[in-house]
């Protein structure tokens, strides 16, 4: 249902990792502690978040391929039987047309 929407599995996880990092953010900048001990957790946060949007990009793009090859598959498989039923017909026209003539 939530596909219907536009509101994808993928969507929801970068939107809630995405809401998590900014809400420690704020909790660091709100916390009591020196601006060196901050300017740390923040630039340690942002390299958790980048290696974590590398690793999520990195799986959508996996599964983006394995989806274009699936429909791949699928066309061409639909497309052998289309061109075998046309073939079938095809013959079985000459057969009927050489019946009549």
């Amino acid at each position: 249902m939530s596909e219907e929407r536009g509101f994808g599995s993928g969507s929801v996880l970068m939107a809630f990792l995405l809401g998590g990092v900014v809400g420690a953010g704020l909790a660091l900048l709100m916390a009591p502690q020196s601006g060196r001990e901050t300017r740390e957790k923040i630039k340690e946060m942002a390299e958790d978040a980048k290696e974590k949007a590398a690793r999520y990009t990195g799986q959508a793009k996996e599964k983006f391929s394995s989806t274009v090859e699936k429909g791949k598959d699928f066309v061409e498989e639909k497309k052998n039987l289309i061109s075998t039923a046309i073939e079938a017909g095809k013959e079985a026209y000459e057969k009927e047309k050489q019946k009549h003539s």
